[in-house]
């Protein structure tokens, strides 16, 4: 039927109950009298009414494991009962044969970067968006970390970058799978090998995700995981390195434990370690929460990739960026806001999304690594840089720049995700953020 076919009466009807259609909320955003325009922080309804359901983490594995420590006579780690079942777990996932246990993430990095014979004035190409445990390790080998610039989206190492920072004094690659989401490595491993160079993996905050089809850390040369108490599975603090390739997995434990080989404990010390060991408290609760990973993991992945489809496409807005290949664990959501579209600063943006119930918040770390005091000072020993000052390195912090580092964390918005939230609770996140982007954008 066309226009000229209605009556005047018909044609008010439809064109009334087509504005009608128009102005109604989406579906699932949970809005009647305030419509889906107006914000909480200015008096409408939120978009996430209910709280997510409480995480637990820990229960009776771990109870169960702690009670067995009673009928130890040691707590030391060296062939005991808690650590033995650890390695065996996480073997379970990662097909490692040289395993060690540490006393924390950054210990893990460090042991890694020390097996690797990493020393005076080597350098090591690694992210300026991490945290400090990835380089306090090249640091204190009295190394120097490089700062190779990110990816947009993926907020990991650039390839391009990664191979214009390599010189004749380059040993290692740390690549960092930020937010659990895995760096690009097999294009990082194959720059490896084609300049003689050691590529760790720094796994902190990636417990569970796999690198198309493959868990993340078993392929580069060593890998390092965190079990610090915010990451996926915990101990409190912990850590974890690891390795298949002989001519480093068999420096492990020795780097851990003050140079002594436990397999040869008459065997004179031949290298300066220091004691970065883990002990069976730590172990029992660390295999304990091994059952409980890749669950963990799976629901982060669900969640996660939920998320970017509710939000995907927004004007103002860009997502997460995860290979549909890989399996992303998302240790915390990262989304940008481009401003050229919002107006509003990010501040007052993120404001809006708590006031909607989302547990946001503005940035990941302040700067990038070398734009904190102690690289802008070079101040890293008791005020001072003795490679710097001997002539094994002309680095200078005060010089470096990675663009799409700063402008990462000049935009970006973490979005916290757990495994006790349900798809629902996922969606509201979504609407809330449609609700505060179309507002800003408008």
């Amino acid at each position: 039927m066309s226009p000229r076919d209605l009556s005047r009466r018909q044609f008010i009807a439809v064109t009334s109950a087509t504005l009608l259609a128009s102005q109604l909320p989406a579906e699932g955003v949970d809005l009647k009298s305030d419509d889906a325009t107006k914000l909480a922080i200015e008096g409408g309804s939120k978009s996430l009414k209910n709280p997510s359901q409480k995480l637990i983490r820990w229960g009776e594995p771990e109870r169960e494991r702690l009670l067995s420590l009673l009928s130890q006579s040691t707590l030391l780690y060296w062939k005991a009962p808690q650590t033995t079942l650890l390695i065996q777990r996480f073997r379970e996932h990662y097909p490692l044969k040289h395993v060690m246990t540490c006393s924390s993430g950054t210990a893990a990095v460090h042991v890694a970067i020390a097996a690797a014979g990493i020393g005076p004035g080597d350098e090591v190409i690694t992210t300026p968006i991490t945290d400090m445990g990835t380089v306090i390790g090249i640091l204190f080998q009295q190394a120097v970390p490089v700062f190779a610039d990110l990816n947009p989206h993926d907020y990991n190492l650039e390839i391009a970058d990664v191979e214009r920072k390599i010189t004749s004094r380059t040993k290692a690659i740390i690549a960092v799978h930020l937010a659990g989401n895995p760096s690009k490595l097999n294009q990082l491993k194959q720059v490896a090998d084609q300049h003689g160079l050691i590529l760790i993996e720094d796994c902190a905050q990636a417990w569970g995700a796999a690198y198309q089809g493959k868990p993340v850390g078993t392929i580069g040369h060593i890998a390092c995981w965190s079990l610090q108490d915010s990451k996926q599975i915990t101990c409190g603090e912990g850590g974890i390195v690891a390795s298949n390739d002989e001519r480093f997995g068999q420096r492990l434990q020795p780097f851990a434990d003050k140079g002594i080989d436990r397999n040869n404990v008459k065997q004179a010390t031949e290298i300066l370690a220091t004691n970065y060991r883990m002990s069976e408290l730590q172990a029992a609760f660390a295999a304990a929460q091994m059952t409980r990973m890749q669950g963990i993991a799976a629901q982060r992945a669900k969640l996660g990739n939920l998320l970017t489809r509710e939000i995907q496409g927004l004007p103002g807005i860009t997502a997460h960026q995860v290979d549909e290949r890989d399996r992303c664990s998302y240790y915390s959501y990262i989304l940008r806001i481009q401003p050229k579209f919002i107006h509003c600063g990010r501040e007052q943006f993120v404001k809006a999304l708590n006031a909607e119930g989302i547990a946001a918040s503005a940035g990941y770390i302040p700067e990038p690594l070398y734009k904190k005091p102690l690289f802008q000072n070079h101040s890293f020993f008791a005020g001072r840089w003795p490679i710097r000052e001997m002539g094994l390195t002309k680095m200078d912090y005060t010089k470096i720049s990675c663009p799409e580092a700063e402008a990462i964390l000049e935009t970006c918005v973490l979005i916290r995700i757990n495994q006790a939230m349900d798809e629902d609770y996922i969606r509201g996140i979504g609407a809330g953020i449609r609700k505060v982007t179309r507002h800003f954008t408008a």
